[in-house]
């Protein structure tokens, strides 16, 4: 089920809470994929990707954060349950809400089929004015994604040949904490554009601050690019040891590291990448969602 397509954003919002229950009142359970759910629905299952809202306020615009704030909790205490996308995402709804953990079970994204098969990137490269090797980064532009850090050493990677490339629009609800804007940017980048842009990168950049998960650094070893991300929250779990991981805190530390997965560690970390890719599939998180579903759906008591 779906809002009419003249429905975005609080609109869309509003059929959820509003239209949904009632059109899903014959379903055994409604599973939402992002974030929230009916609350006059009974039996919810849904996805929180995050506890970004919770976490950190001053990442997100007042309105946005104080309706996650006041419909998040309510909703995870009230769904059969609740899935997240990774080990540290369940542990932290499971604290912040006070459930008990097999009322959560983590399942990781999937990959597209797509980023392993690029093909040449080169045309892309031309189209985008994209001469020179780069380093790319992939994602909103808010003060959670730490694009900051990636302004601040632009210059020192300049210095050794590898330009900074940051793809991505920004969000009227997410608030950004840019400097310098020494990185460029090139601004929303259609998805099928995506897989020879990060093939065509030498190395990947995710500094995140909070992820709760960090897909865009799979869809980066998938295409065969060596990963730089954050040692924090859930990237080193979705990475799964094939990145080289920093703190997001040391510009030094992560330009340094850009450099030596463009170098000496570029072989190793692209043939881990790739393996790492191959593990986590779309077929598989559907796969996984069904079985989660499956006793929601064997006990309830039919007509």
């Amino acid at each position: 089920m779906r809002p009419p397509a003249a429905l975005a954003h609080g609109a869309g919002q509003a059929w959820e809470q509003l239209a949904l229950p009632l059109a899903a009142r014959r379903a055994e359970v409604v599973l939402s994929p992002a974030n929230l759910a009916p609350l006059a629905h009974p039996r919810n299952v849904v996805v929180i990707h995050d506890a970004a809202p919770l976490r950190e306020p001053s990442w997100y615009g007042r309105a946005y954060g104080a309706w996650h704030r006041a419909l998040v909790p309510r909703i995870a205490r009230r769904a059969r349950l609740v899935i997240a996308p990774s080990e540290h995402v369940r542990d932290e709804l499971a604290q912040l809400f006070s459930l008990p953990r097999e009322r959560v079970v983590a399942i990781a994204p999937g990959v597209d089929a797509a980023f392993a098969s690029a093909g040449d990137p080169e045309p892309l490269l031309r189209r985008l004015g994209l001469t020179r090797p780069y380093a790319l980064a992939v994602g909103t532009d808010s003060a959670r994604k730490n694009l900051g850090l990636l302004d601040a050493i632009a210059p020192e990677l300049g210095v050794n040949g590898l330009d900074m490339v940051i793809a991505g629009s920004s969000r009227p609800y997410m608030r950004t904490d840019r400097g310098s804007a020494n990185a460029r940017r090139l601004g929303y980048v259609a998805d099928a554009d995506l897989p020879a842009l990060y093939a065509g990168a030498a190395a990947f950049a995710m500094p995140s601050l909070y992820e709760g998960f960090g897909l865009p650094c799979i869809e980066a070893m998938a295409a065969g690019t060596p990963v730089v991300a954050a040692d924090r929250s859930a990237l080193p779990e979705a990475c799964g040891g094939a990145a080289l991981l920093v703190d997001p805190d040391d510009p030094d530390a992560f330009a340094a590291a850009l450099l030596a997965a463009t170098g000496p560690e570029r072989e190793r970390l692209a043939a881990a990448g790739r393996e790492r890719a191959t593990q986590l599939t779309w077929e598989r998180t559907a796969e996984e969602i069904d079985r989660a579903l499956e006793p929601l759906l064997a006990t309830r008591t039919r007509p």
